[in-house]
């Protein structure tokens, strides 16, 4: 006898069983009652008992299928109590989230955002972990969200994309009057500048990357912003930092036509095809703000322009 019993040729039993005949099983089940009687003698053969007499005046139960009867209500209720109990706690998970994120995003999205979240999961804790450098690095395993500025070409972990950020270069009014703006790319290599790793800017479907030996390095947007605002050079940052009520008047743009590669934003996690409460519900959360009007980064303006869609940030995982 096989190990499992369909818990479909169950629920038919108890419908028909209470039903009284196949034809009425048939119609709340909207199912034809030839499959409805299949499904009966399926679950019989499993069990190797018989459970009901087919007859004229419809389904007679043995003593048999009378137990077995109380027995499924009372599985069923429990299955139906336990499904009842997740959806609970799907909309109120707890516990604990850990989650590993960039320094900045810790400071500009999760730490703004932290009063809204403790509302809507008051019975859910949260334990952030930044981190400021290796943004290739792979998740531990006691991390339940791991957010990455690139996606992984190869993880074992799935993948969900939130809007990218798009870029400018900047430098000062101040800077530029003394030192003249660049025309083209080529000769930001000319020009005092601060950032890291190879600035590849486009222009429609032409794109380049300038030899530029930066004066200073560094990946921080903070610290490039100062850059800028302090007449040193011309530096990338974020449109939404540029725009900011306190930087726009210091910053001027450079090479406006040209922009520079956006920073893009995926979420590593682990999970079946239906995540945890806790990790849907995080999830879930940050993508009603994350590119929006509601976005914290933009809270003295609007979104548009200063994110990029979705279609331009990493394909979501299996």
């Amino acid at each position: 006898m096989p190990d499992h019993v369909d818990l479909n040729d169950v629920r038919t039993f108890v419908i028909a069983a209470q039903a009284g005949t196949l034809s009425a099983a048939a119609k709340a089940l909207h199912q034809p009652a030839s499959t409805i009687s299949r499904s009966l003698t399926r679950l019989e053969k499993h069990l190797g008992v018989l459970l009901a007499r087919r007859g004229a005046k419809g389904l007679v139960l043995t003593d048999a299928g009378r137990e077995y009867l109380l027995s499924c209500r009372r599985a069923l209720r429990t299955i139906h109590d336990g499904g009842e109990l997740l959806e609970a706690r799907r909309a109120n998970p707890s516990g604990i989230i850990k989650i590993a994120c960039p320094l900045t995003m810790a400071r500009e999205i999760l730490a703004p955002l932290l009063k809204d979240f403790i509302a809507r999961f008051p019975s859910l804790r949260m334990e952030i972990e930044p981190y400021s450098f290796g943004w290739d690095q792979e998740p531990r395993e006691d991390v339940d969200v791991f957010f990455k500025l690139k996606a992984p070409k190869d993880s074992v972990r799935r993948v969900r994309s939130y809007p990218g950020t798009a870029r400018g270069l900047f430098a000062s009014p101040g800077y530029v009057n003394a030192a003249g703006s660049p025309a083209k790319p080529d000769e930001l290599a000319a020009h005092r500048c601060a950032g890291s790793g190879v600035w590849k800017l486009s222009r429609g479907r032409k794109e380049v990357s300038p030899n530029i030996a930066f004066h200073v390095v560094t990946s921080d947007p903070g610290v490039n912003l100062a850059f800028a605002l302090d007449g040193l050079g011309i530096t990338v940052l974020p449109l939404w930092m540029a725009k900011h009520p306190n930087n726009r008047s210091g910053l001027v743009p450079i090479l406006p036509l040209w922009r520079p590669e956006p920073i893009t934003l995926c979420a590593l996690f682990s999970g079946s095809s239906r995540l945890t409460p806790k990790v849907e519900g995080l999830l879930d959360f940050l993508a009603e703000y994350i590119g929006t009007d509601r976005d914290p980064r933009v809270k003295y303006g609007r979104a548009k322009g200063c994110f990029t869609d979705l279609t331009l940030s990493p394909t979501s995982g299996p």
